[in-house]
């Protein structure tokens, strides 16, 4: 009977150690969206100068969890680019590398966008980066907008056939403060996609407007786009920004996350880590942030 009791015992705690490996995190990383800080009094609920304070409050919490890398979605600031270096003194002020693609906002009284790129240390105008087994695929999906100086370049006639499409298809995404990616960037990003699934690499994409889930203000060509993603099982999640309440859905398979606006109230603060795993994501929310688990599925 005890060589039984023993068996079982051994058997248990192998089945706890293999269950605690799985369960240890592959990458953690911060993320934030929407700080739209402006040395200026509030405007209904968004409080700009409190995204100051907001942001050092997260930086110090990324940075006493050890956090390697953060991740952060855009419009930085609200509308005024004297207000960058304000900002990017809290920012820089975090341990690890921060990547970011901007939003927007970024782009208000910007005349250069290469200026711009090289302020927010962005390698390009999209890009992407691996850690292990995971790639990171960064839009840009200002990059087709009406205030991000298109003005007489190939752009120009992309961003017309866009609102174009949009009127004829009876969509309610064509304003002004929405953006879209080019027919180059979405090669690019297809080519991405085919070189992570050849590599059996996971992959999640970051945008500053979302692809989905939010009505009014998605991406200009968010459809082609999602029609470029969906068929890639590598793809764990889409995630974004813009939208200040949030959101969630899923485009065919792909779980897609609006993050909580950090601009939003006066006191809630808003951002969180995101932990990979073989079998899911996890986002930690903190304030207005829902957390949120993603299970990976099988296919």
């Amino acid at each position: 009977m005890n060589k039984v009791i023993w068996s079982i015992f051994l058997l248990l705690t192998l089945i706890s150690v293999v269950h605690g490996q799985k369960q240890q995190a592959v990458i953690r990383f911060g993320i934030i969206a929407d700080p739209q800080y402006a040395d200026t009094d509030p405007e209904g609920t968004r409080f700009y100068r409190n995204s100051l304070d907001k942001l050092k409050t997260a930086v110090t919490d990324f940075n006493q969890q050890q956090v390697p890398f953060l991740i952060n979605l855009g419009d930085v600031t609200d509308r005024n680019p004297r207000d960058l270096d304000t900002v990017l003194s809290v920012i820089n002020q975090f341990s690890g590398k921060v990547y970011t693609i901007p939003g927007n906002h970024d782009y208000k009284n910007i005349t250069d966008n290469g200026v711009l790129y090289k302020k927010l240390g962005m390698p390009a105008p999209y890009y992407s980066f691996k850690k292990g087994n995971w790639r990171f695929i960064m839009l840009n999906t200002n990059e087709i907008a009406a205030y991000s100086n298109v003005k007489n370049t190939d752009n120009e006639r992309e961003l017309r056939e866009m609102m174009t499409n949009i009127k004829v298809a009876g969509r309610k995404n064509g304003y002004d403060y929405n953006g879209g990616i080019s027919q180059k960037q979405l090669v690019w990003l297809k080519k991405e996609l085919e070189k992570a699934d050849r590599k059996n690499d996971n992959v999640l994409i970051f945008s500053h407007h979302p692809l989905g889930c939010a009505p009014g203000l998605t991406a200009l060509n968010d459809q082609e786009i999602m029609s470029v993603i969906t068929p890639f099982k590598c793809v764990k999640g889409v995630i974004a920004g813009h939208h200040h309440p949030g959101a969630f859905c899923e485009i065919g398979t792909i779980p897609c996350i609006v993050l909580q606006g950090m601009v939003e109230t006066k006191d809630q603060n808003s951002y969180g880590v995101i932990e990979l795993y073989p079998d899911k994501f996890v986002l930690k929310g903190q304030g207005r942030m829902l957390s949120k688990t993603i299970n990976f599925k099988s296919h």
